[in-house]
Formats: C-alpha cells, sequence, structure tokens
C-alpha cells in the first residue's frame, strides 16, 4: 500500500481509501465485516462513511451503514488502527426524511452524536459536509444555474464555528467538503484566513474518473494551491468503467441493473468513450478497472481514491491497482480519448 497524510495534519492515511455505501442494502453486515478485515489487512486504514449511507437513501435503511461499521470496531477492537470519515447529510428532497433543518448548530449536533453512537466511537478523524447547502450543483448538471428565488442564507461562519467546537471538545479532528464548487471551498477558506482558530477545510469529496473528469475545471487549482486533497469518489463511474456493461450486458445484481436512474455513466458518450479506454487497456495488457483506478491514483490533487465493491473479487482488484504505473503511452492515449469525449458522465 501506498501512504499520504491528509493536508495540514499528521493524520497518515492509505492512498485507497474503502468506501461503504453499499453495506446495508446490496451488501449484508457478514460481507461488509470480510470487506474491512481485508481491506485493513491490505494496508488500507482509511475508510469513508455518512449518516445518508447505505445509497440509494430510504428512511427503513438510515444509517445502516454506520451500524455495520460500528459493529465490526466494536467486534475487533482495533478503532486505533482505522482512519474514520462520516458526513452530515447536505439539504435536499431525498434527505429529507432525516432532517430539513440543513447545516444548522442544531443539525450539526444532532448528525454527528448520531454518528458517533452509531460507529461507537468518541471522535471521527474527518467530519465532511455532504453537498452544499446552496442549490450549486446536482448529479447530471454540467454548470451552475442561477436561481434569483433561492431560499438561501450565507451561513459558512456559524457551520465552521459550530464545527470548531467539535474540534475543541475532541469529537473530531478534521474537517472537509463535499460536491463542492470553487466558490464555496474559496469562502470557506477566506473564513479561516481571517480568523485561523476556525478549522481549515482540508479535503473536499467530489467524483472524479476518466468520464468526469470536471474537477479538473477550477476545484484541481484550488486543491493544489489551497491544499485540499481531493477524496475521489465513482474512480469507476457506478462500476461502468469495469467494463461489466460493455455490449449491453446487464450483470445481475450490479448497481445499474438493480438501480436504472443511477445511468449517468452508461448512456450517451459515455458508451463509446468506455468502448475507447478498453481498447487503450487491452492494447498494453491491462484490465479496464486498473487502468481507470490507476489513472485517479497518479493525479497530483487527489489525496485519496474511494473505491467500492460488492464481492471480494472486485475489492481485491481495487485495492490491488496501488502496484499498476501507467507509462507515458497509456496517459497520452487516455488524454486522446478525453480530448474526443470530454466528460460525458457529469
Amino acid at each position: 500500500m501506498k501512504y499520504t497524510f491528509l493536508p495540514y495534519s499528521d493524520i497518515k492515511i492509505s492512498k485507497i481509501c474503502l468506501g461503504t455505501m453499499t453495506w446495508g442494502k446490496q451488501n449484508t453486515q457478514e460481507e461488509a465485516f470480510e470487506q474491512m478485515s481485508f481491506a485493513l489487512d491490505k494496508g488500507v486504514n482509511f475508510f469513508d462513511t455518512a449518516e445518508l449511507y447505505p445509497v440509494p437513501a430510504a428512511a427503513e435503511r438510515y444509517a445502516h451503514t454506520e451500524i455495520i461499521i460500528g459493529n465490526w470496531l466494536e467486534q475487533h477492537k482495533n478503532r486505533d488502527q482505522v482512519v474514520l470519515a462520516s458526513k452530515i447529510a447536505g439539504k435536499a428532497a431525498f434527505t429529507a426524511f432525516i432532517r430539513e433543518n440543513g447545516f444548522s448548530k442544531e443539525a450539526l449536533n444532532t448528525a454527528l452524536e448520531g454518528s458517533l453512537k452509531r460507529l461507537k466511537t468518541d471522535y471521527l478523524d474527518l467530519y465532511q459536509l455532504h453537498w452544499p447547502e446552496r442549490n450549486t450543483n446536482f448529479f447530471g448538471q454540467r454548470g451552475y444555474q442561477h436561481k434569483e428565488d433561492e431560499v438561501w442564507e450565507d451561513n459558512f461562519q456559524e457551520i465552521l464555528e459550530t464545527l470548531k467546537g467539535f474540534v475543541k471538545e475532541g469529537k473530531i479532528r478534521q474537517v472537509g467538503i463535499s460536491n463542492e464548487n470553487p466558490w464555496g471551498a474559496m469562502r470557506y477558506m477566506e473564513l479561516h484566513r481571517n480568523d485561523p482558530s476556525l478549522p481549515r477545510m482540508i479535503t473536499c469529496q467530489n467524483p472524479y474518473n476518466l468520464l468526469n473528469r470536471l474537477y479538473e475545471t477550477g476545484m484541481a487549482e484550488v486543491s493544489m494551491r489551497e491544499n485540499i486533497g481531493l477524496l475521489a469518489y465513482s474512480p469507476l463511474g457506478f462500476g461502468v468503467l469495469s467494463g461489466k456493461y460493455l455490449g449491453g450486458k446487464q450483470p445481475a445484481n450490479a448497481r445499474v441493473t438493480l438501480f436504472p436512474n443511477y445511468n449517468r455513466y452508461s448512456v450517451g458518450q459515455n458508451v463509446p468513450a468506455t468502448e475507447a479506454y478498453a481498447a487503450i487497456a487491452e492494447a498494453h495488457g491491462l484490465s479496464l478497472t486498473e487502468m481507470a483506478l490507476a489513472f485517479v491514483n497518479t493525479r497530483p490533487f487527489v489525496t485519496s481514491n474511494i473505491i467500492g465493491a460488492t464481492s471480494m473479487t472486485q475489492l481485491e482488484e481495487n485495492i490491488k491497482s496501488i502496484d499498476t504505473d501507467l507509462s507515458e503511452e497509456v496517459l497520452k492515449a487516455i488524454e486522446g480519448v478525453h480530448g474526443s469525449y470530454p466528460n460525458p458522465g457529469p
């Protein structure tokens, strides 16, 4: 395994992060336990979860993923071996069953206390805001569309003051954002600069893969200049970049097969783009999976690559990608495909 540090901290993390959003829906607790034990044995010490998980979100399964992780930590007594990250659910129609008061002080307190209880831990190494509160982006939208009638008041200061209290109490060590844009990231940085006692947002968890490199437009520069590390999620685009859907295949129990509305990486120009990437991998003796993950691993703004798997075979291949080095020839070929099919899967 390769390791790095969460920015501005002494928290050492694996370059591969274990994603968990299928546990409690597509994966049973027993399967999740096996994944965590295997990953930790392979050197993966960074686990990412959220109160919203498993996905698709549903009231009857609310926070089941955190409960599963807490049960595993309790059974194995190894909390000190795991760097644990979770998130408060952002305000959205599909999170209304959780709460409707966004990132207010009350909401943050309720969410954090709930996560700590379910995870059976006294602290989180990283606590993240799961989507911005303001109406700035959503899956499928390629650019910002301003809405004059948006009901949102700038509460960045209040959020940081509340998070500062959690840090002081020892309940969280570091804080981060997710699904964020440059304006939001820089507003948090501006407030921290004006008052360094406020916590610094050190990570941003956004989608990033061969079919969606929109992070490179704006946010990558923020990452490099402000040292906000990208925690890249969906590095395989819901499994599309494993190649398992090529040729119109619909493998049983696969995410897009089970949840057809999760098809943003498997329609339109995503199809010929994936075929082209698959051809590069084959020509160089690589699986599409390892090439796609290795590409993410090479990006200088990526702090950790959040993999997810529903089977142990997938998990093993995903973790092994850390040992794959891509040649200049492969990287050049990837850029050629990206030039022909730029970001078909927002």
